[in-house]
């Protein structure tokens, strides 16, 4: 699960996700800030809340939370799709139906705006082509309400078994060289 980015000055540096999913998300969103700023534009991570104009009263770690409830919280589930089997995820209509049934939200359409800024803020992840897609700005929405479309908890141990991901060209080389600086990655 490492990537290698090659800086400026000719500088490698080699990171390692936790599990594959991770690896992509990093990649994925390195290669847009890296696109954006070749464009000239200045990098900046766009506020959710304020591009939805999401209410001020409205909590989105607490809201977390209670999804995560083990008791009254979403049920993380083993689900099977194109051959792949996801453990420790949910599906997006279950997201929107908790939604509904906790009096989060008034209808499915509130539903929608409020998960896709669960997952905007990271508090949600895609895992399937479907979910990715949409996240990736391929759909009408960055959330889908679809009973095929999987998403995770960042800290659920969620892995995917027979995952194509590195069905990509991957570079294989041998490391070398001397560990300089070591820590983990974080994203906010």
């Amino acid at each position: 699960f490492v990537f290698k980015l090659t800086a400026a000055k000719q500088q490698d540096h080699f990171f390692q996700a936790a599990y594959l999913e991770e690896r992509d998300a990093w990649v994925r969103d390195i290669k847009k800030a890296i696109h954006c700023i070749d464009g000239g534009q200045r990098f900046a991570r766009k506020s959710t809340r304020r591009s939805i104009r999401l209410p001020e009263t409205i909590n989105l770690s607490a809201l977390y939370l209670s999804m995560k409830d083990p008791e009254k919280g979403i049920k993380e589930l083993k689900l099977e799709k194109d051959k792949k089997v996801f453990n420790h995820c949910f599906t997006g209509t279950c997201v929107i139906d908790w939604l509904v049934s906790s009096n989060s939200i008034r209808n499915r359409k509130e539903g929608l705006m409020l998960a896709s800024s669960l997952l905007s803020e990271g508090y949600l992840q895609p895992a399937g082509d479907t979910s990715k897609a949409a996240a990736e700005g391929l759909s009408d929405t960055p959330f889908l309400d679809l009973s095929d479309a999987y998403y995770y908890f960042p800290d659920s141990g969620f892995f995917c078994e027979g995952n194509s991901s590195d069905d990509d060209v991957v570079l294989k080389e041998e490391f070398r060289g001397i560990v300089v600086k070591q820590g983990c990655l974080l994203k906010q």
